[in-house]
């Protein structure tokens, strides 16, 4: 029996430059897509398809054996999906009208190099380490790829003591855990007013306080002016210097455009290539995909880096998709979902963070809940912090949540609801897995609905951390509806003290007719400012209560109530 290959599959030459996530995704879909096309990849690196997000494990230790994170090499490649894998082979030079790329083979010491022609070209060159304007930086070690985690691994001595990581994103947290693992003293350096900087401020607070009490140096607001590596110094902005053995960058990282712009191909104004609705770049044979292109923010359309692996692996699988069957892809959209684990605190975003919205003037609203990971009758609960923001008519724009369990299936969710357009207040609704040992009958997600509809249907009124001070310099009264004990131990500066269960007996020690009342997390808050709008009085309960703005003031270099 014979079988017709059809028309859009005839014997196609396909080019991908680079491999790892959105290279080699493009690769074995259009393996599966066309069976009989020639599927040619060109990786700079010695290594085509390894995990890039267990580097730093590896580094640190956790995962032993370096075999576990390279998931295909070239012949299991050729082997399975019949396809040419070149490791070790730069792509220098893309000649658009010709349809040939020319390759250097980085294995060799003379410049010898070889043409290949190209029906279609699949640009996947990713992202290298940034390069920030310091003295002495081309020294300090980078994380990227397998040959950066092997020369970390070789530097750290056993005479290799002190540590200074240069940058505290995702990336730079995940290399200082690792190296206290290694048994290194570690600071981090980061510019911002906090770690994390995609996060806003408040959130960080555990994550921050965690890091300091396994005896990390955090300093925030700080940036490197020069690294001594004959003194064996870094040199600080706030006038300090930090001994070091080793020294880490991890300021981020900046598509790699360079060859895409050198053949003329449309660069965007953040440094990545720009690319159509379905991953097509200015040259219409030629796609490109992963942190090397500038993807369209979900909510505006606004052009974005969002250098994530599983964006990457779907851009892959989509660009084949429209190489051969024709279809239309919507890859390039990207929300922006995050999850790191560091000093034994979880952290998870998606969508945008209140920073973002302000600087763009878009009306919103927060929520900040301190709900547990399960029932709290079941042993090991343990508290969360999430942060919910939505537009004023309750369309979902973002998500932060901090804890040390639960974390990771709560901020699933909350990207699933924002991704298909919900409202904070349908997620009351969520019909959510449940035994104690995992949730609650009231899901952490569910009480955000609930807090959602208190607003949106009902009226509830709340006041946030950030307006406290203005609050204050207003005259306005504050009400701590704690218990005594509770208020003993720290409160808001001249506030009293009505506990809940007494409020309604205390009506005539409320002075004003608009008060602001608080609890530690909000709930006791919310029922006193329920009973006290029945009743006439206009009073709003304080968002998240005493335990957000604390993180707040924590964060801030303030005081903790």
């Amino acid at each position: 029996m014979t079988h017709n290959v059809a028309v859009n599959n005839h014997k196609k030459r396909f080019v991908i430059i680079g491999g790892v996530a959105g290279g080699m995704s493009a690769a074995t879909r259009l393996r599966r897509l066309n069976p009989i096309a020639d599927i040619i990849v060109f990786e700079k690196s010695g290594f085509v398809s390894y995990a890039n997000c267990g580097l730093a494990y590896l580094v640190g230790g956790v995962i032993t054996d370096e075999d576990r994170i390279l998931l295909q090499t070239p012949e299991s490649l050729g082997l399975r999906f019949n396809i040419q894998v070149n490791v070790g082979s730069e792509v220098i030079q893309i000649d658009r009208a010709a349809k040939v790329i020319t390759v250097r083979d980085r294995t060799k010491t003379t410049d010898e190099v070889r043409l290949e022609s190209y029906d279609y070209l699949i640009i996947s060159t990713g992202a290298s380490p940034a390069r920030p304007p310091i003295e002495g930086l081309e020294g300090a070690l980078t994380l990227r790829n397998v040959e950066d985690a092997r020369s970390m691994m070789a530097a750290i001595l056993p005479t290799t003591k002190r540590a200074v990581v240069i940058g505290g994103g995702f990336i730079g947290l995940e290399v200082a855990e690792n190296l206290l693992h290694r048994n290194l003293e570690v600071a981090i350096v980061e510019t911002a007013d906090h770690l994390l900087p995609p996060l806003d401020i408040e959130m960080v607070a555990p994550l921050e306080r965690a890091a300091r009490a396994l005896g990390v140096e955090v300093l925030t607001s700080t940036s490197v002016e020069k690294i001594d590596h004959g003194m064996k110094l870094v040199k600080l902005s706030n006038g300090s210097s930090l001994p070091f053995d080793i020294v880490v960058a991890s300021a981020g990282v900046r598509p790699n455009a360079k060859l895409a712009a050198e053949a003329g191909l449309e660069i965007g104004a953040l440094g990545g290539i720009v690319v159509d609705q379905d991953l097509r770049t200015s040259d219409p044979s030629i796609f490109a995909v992963g942190d090397v292109i500038e993807k369209s923010d979900f909510f505006d359309e606004s052009d974005s880096l969002i250098p994530l692996a599983n964006v990457a692996n779907r851009q892959g699988r989509r660009v084949a998709d429209v190489i051969v069957l024709g279809h239309k892809s919507d890859a390039k959209v990207a929300i922006g979902t995050a999850i790191i684990s560091a000093f034994g605190v979880t952290v998870a975003s998606t969508g945008w963070s209140e920073r973002k919205l302000a600087s763009r003037n878009i009306a919103y609203e927060a929520i900040h809940s301190h709900p547990n990971s399960h029932a709290t009758y079941y042993p090991g609960a343990r508290e969360m912090a999430i942060k919910v923001l939505y537009r004023p008519t309750g369309e979902l724009l973002g998500a932060q949540i901090v804890g040390r369990d639960g974390v990771d299936k709560r901020i699933d969710v909350l990207a699933t609801a924002l991704g298909n357009g919900m409202a904070v207040d349908e997620l009351a609704e969520l019909e959510l897995a449940y035994a104690p040992q995992f949730g609650s009958a009231k899901d952490p997600i569910n009480l955000i609905g609930y807090i959602g509809e208190n607003r949106l249907r009902h009226g509830a009124q709340a006041v946030y951390f950030s307006q406290i001070e203005d609050l204050i310099e207003e005259g306005k009264e504050f009400i701590d509806v704690r218990t005594p004990e509770e208020f003993a131990a720290g409160t808001i500066p001249g506030s009293k003290n009505i506990p809940l269960d007494e409020i309604l007996q205390r009506l005539e020690e409320i002075e004003s007719s608009d008060p602001i009342v608080f609890c530690k997390v909000g709930q006791r808050g919310h029922n006193a400012a329920m009973f006290l709008n029945g009743l006439g009085i206009k009073a709003r309960n304080l968002d998240g209560g005493i335990t957000t703005y604390n993180d707040f003031l924590e964060t801030s270099r303030g005081r903790r109530m």
